[in-house]
């Protein structure tokens, strides 16, 4: 089940960026542990961690050699890499020139099931995402393949062309938005009800106090502009789809240089939400020509696509995802203890969002901002 895995970059990744371990396996040092290592006696299966005395190897680290004592990772070096905004939890492991990442999604079991999923539908599809090396679903652990260290974001923040790597994203859209299976089986809908539940978000935590009247006006002016996100046709659908979430794989041909990370939570739904994704970034600033290039380039190849439709529909949904960012940044800051993404983007999101407002054909929205969130 284990073959060969790319070797890992000498940068650290960004977004998940390796960090001070606290001892997995105390046998030795935190600096030359081996994560899940002993050394076995020649007749006898791999045991469980040696520790020393008065220290107790938390249980879900215990869980993890477990589960790696079955793959031949059993003897790896481990480096944590620093996770995303949810409870998930990456390792890194070294195996002599070899490398592999541990996702541990305990808190998150709900996930991982999808992740499965997806990850093997978009392989289906000829689209570069992380192979399954070894799962153990119920315990929410993945063993997957190392893309490196080279998001799109840190060669962007390195200075690298905007053109050839938004180029690029933008070419995997094209790929799957017109692909006759793009859409899995079963796969649930991102569809005006979902759409709103996620939007009520923005009530509970960035306009707590707000009045009945305030929330009935909220939902009857998105139910009224909704609808018009849903002309366009619909494909699969990220849901999380921008530079901190693609990897640089130079060594693969055409859209597979693209490494596609962090679908586990993807509906279908109309074509234009992930190309707001993607150029209405939360985290960056993306050039102003730059995203105009891309979506004439992507709208190049579909033409029957009436464009009158095809950028209310973005309009709509660069508020429906900005509206709800804003909301998910807050509940991080008050709920989860974590700042940082408020603190760092919030503004800009702001920004975005009193952009799309200016659509003629969300004026009664921009009246809901302006009168109970201005």
């Amino acid at each position: 089940m284990l073959g060969p895995v790319r070797p890992a970059r000498s940068r650290p990744a960004a977004g998940r960026n390796p960090r001070p371990h606290p001892a997995a396996c105390p046998q030795q040092s935190v600096s030359s542990a081996r994560g899940c290592a002993i050394e076995p006696e020649p007749t006898r299966p791999v045991a469980q961690p040696a520790v020393t005395p008065g220290f107790t190897l938390p249980s879900h680290l215990q869980a993890s050699c477990q589960f790696l004592a079955g793959t031949g990772w059993s003897q790896a070096r481990w480096e944590p890499l620093s996770g995303d905004a949810s409870a998930r939890i990456y390792y890194r492991l070294r195996l002599g020139q070899q490398t592999a990442v541990l996702m541990d999604a305990r808190h998150l079991l709900e996930t991982v099931p999808p992740f499965i999923a997806i990850d093997e539908h978009l392989g289906r599809l000829g689209l570069s995402v992380p192979r399954i090396l070894a799962k153990a679903p119920t315990a929410g652990l993945l063993l997957l393949e190392d893309f490196g260290d080279y998001t799109f974001s840190r060669l962007l923040d390195d200075g690298a062309d905007p053109e050839r790597f938004y180029g690029l994203a933008t070419d995997v859209l094209i790929a799957i938005h017109r692909h006759p299976h793009a859409v899995p089986t079963g796969l649930r809908a991102y569809d005006q009800d979902r759409m709103l539940q996620d939007l009520e978000l923005f009530l509970d935590w960035c306009t707590p106090g707000i009045s009945e009247q305030g929330r009935a006006a909220f939902v009857a002016a998105w139910r009224a502009v909704l609808p018009l996100a849903h002309q366009v046709p619909v494909s699969f659908l990220h849901r999380d789809y921008h530079a901190a979430n693609l990897m640089w794989l130079p060594d693969r041909p055409g859209v597979r240089q693209v490494g596609v990370l962090d679908f586990q939570d993807a509906y279908q739904g109309p074509i234009t939400y992930d190309l707001v994704s993607l150029f209405e970034d939360a985290r960056r600033d993306v050039p102003q020509p730059v995203r105009q290039r891309m979506l004439e380039r992507y709208l190049r190849e579909f033409p029957a696509l009436d464009r009158d439709t095809f950028w209310t529909s973005m309009a709509v949904l660069a508020a429906v995802r900005h509206t709800r960012v804003l909301a998910v940044f807050e509940r991080l800051s008050q709920r989860d203890h974590k700042p940082a993404y408020k603190q760092l983007h919030s503004k800009r999101v702001q920004h975005l969002l009193r952009q799309a407002l200016q659509h003629p054909s969300l004026s009664l929205l921009k009246r809901w901002f302006d009168t109970y969130a201005g």
